[in-house]
């Protein structure tokens, strides 16, 4: 699980960096100021979990024994970037309105990216709380 977390961490902070500059320079004239904004938000969360990833691998190699918890957390955080960034970068780039309905926060599954990654939260401080390194 080490290498297959550090890599795709790895390539999902990559491609953070390579949206993040494709926002700003490509389409910093094509799209809405609020459509870039949600855009942008895409690619910072998808960066501090990329981050977060690199550090389950990280725990992950340290101990003689994966933990499921670990291994939860980590899979947690590649779905929610998944879905939660892919959500974003899809309605900000389309403007396709099924993508906002039903939510509070006006989009209809970064809500349960959203809920990935908090429960990849979850399950990372759960670990971390019972991790013997």
């Amino acid at each position: 699980m080490t290498q297959i977390f550090l890599s795709v961490a790895a390539i999902l902070g990559g491609l953070s960096v390579a949206a993040g500059a494709f926002a700003s320079h490509a389409l910093r004239e094509k799209i809405s100021e609020r459509s870039l904004e949600i855009f942008e938000t895409g690619t910072r969360y998808q960066m501090y979990h990329a981050l977060a990833l690199f550090l389950v691998a990280i725990l992950i190699s340290r101990t003689e024994i994966p933990q499921p918890t670990l291994v939860a957390s980590g899979w947690l955080f590649v779905i929610g970037i998944a879905i939660f960034s892919g959500s974003l970068y899809a309605l900000s780039l389309t403007g396709i309105k099924s993508l906002r309905a039903m939510s509070t926060t006006g989009y209809a599954y970064a809500p349960l990216g959203g809920a990935a990654l908090i429960a990849g939260w979850g399950t990372l401080a759960f670990a971390a709380w019972t991790l013997k390194l």
